[in-house]
Order: C-alpha cells, then structure tokens, then sequence
C-alpha cells in the first residue's frame, strides 16, 4: 500500500473513463487514488479549496488532471500547488491536434509533467512515489520485467514460427 496518495482532478464527469483507466493503472501498482471533479473555467474557488484541503496535510501528494478542450485545470493547479502535477487529457477524435496544446503550452513558472496514455501516466506517477517509498521502485521493476518477458516471449515465437515456415510469416502484433 502506497504511503503517498494520488488525487486525480477531473475538469467534468465526462472524463470518466480516461479517469477511471488511471486509476486502475495506479491500482495495479498498489496506489490509492481519489478523484474529484472541479473546473478551473466554472469553479475555480472549489478547486482552489480542494488543492488547499490536500496540501495542507503531511502526505506525499501527485495531482493527475483530466481535462481536454482548453485546458486550464492543470495549469491552475500546478501554480496553486508544490506537489507534482501530472497532465493526463482525454483524447477527443475531432480536436485531439488542438486540444494538446493547452496542455503542452503553459506560461512560464507553471510546469505540469503531460503523459497521454492513461497507463503510462500511472507509471510516471509511481516512479514519483517511488522516491519516497523504496518498495514502490520494486514494483516498478516487477512491472518492467513483466513487460520484457512478454516481449521476449512474443520474439521466441516469430523466431521459432520462422524456424518452421519456408514463406513469410504473419503475426499479430499487439501492444
């Protein structure tokens, strides 16, 4: 169990399932989450109150926004707090090349971390932790090793598949 808790701030329920896939992701490594809902454009003061409810406690503290569009809620919280922040937009098919740029371009003093894949930002969340909680750096590497033996696993049955076939061979390549 994580020493240090992770507060995922989604800028409106329809974040949802972007928001529901991190917190699974920082689940498979043992890391509570809570999430609140609060808008840097329709409640700022509420998300200034939950920030400040947050750091006022003594806990080793990583925010994950989830917000697309113009995303302000991670550049609001990132000035408002000392604790890292993790920049985590959902993906929108119609704006997705827009809508990274409010998270990408932030003015200066305000430095959120952005990482686009829901797992990976979980993964990125950890190693923070992990600076502070020398167990989670283990599950990091178990994490690491389960993934290269997979991958090398995948590379022994191409190998062995071209062992066997005189033509080319197909593969499913999944990720």
């Amino acid at each position: 169990m994580s020493r240090g808790r992770v507060v995922i701030l989604a800028g409106s329920p329809a974040d949802g399932p972007h928001v529901e896939a991190i917190a699974g992701a920082l689940g498979d490594f043992g890391i509570p989450s809570t999430v609140r809902i609060a808008s840097a454009h329709k409640t700022p003061e509420r998300l200034l109150d939950i920030i400040a409810e947050y750091d006022s406690a003594a806990v080793p503290t990583v925010y994950v926004t989830v917000a697309g569009r113009s995303n302000a809620l991670s550049g609001l919280v990132d000035a408002a707090t000392q604790n890292p922040v993790v920049v985590c937009p959902p993906s929108s098919e119609q704006w997705a090349a827009y809508d990274i740029w409010s998270s990408l371009r932030m003015p200066s003093g305000v430095a959120p971390a952005v990482v686009l894949d829901p797992a990976n930002a979980a993964l990125f969340v950890a190693k923070i932790l992990a600076l502070v909680e020398p167990e989670m750096r283990e599950r990091i590497r178990q994490f690491q090793a389960r993934n290269a033996a997979r991958l090398i696993e995948e590379d022994e049955k191409i190998v062995h598949a071209l062992g066997s076939a005189e033509g080319p061979v197909s593969m499913e390549l999944r990720t």
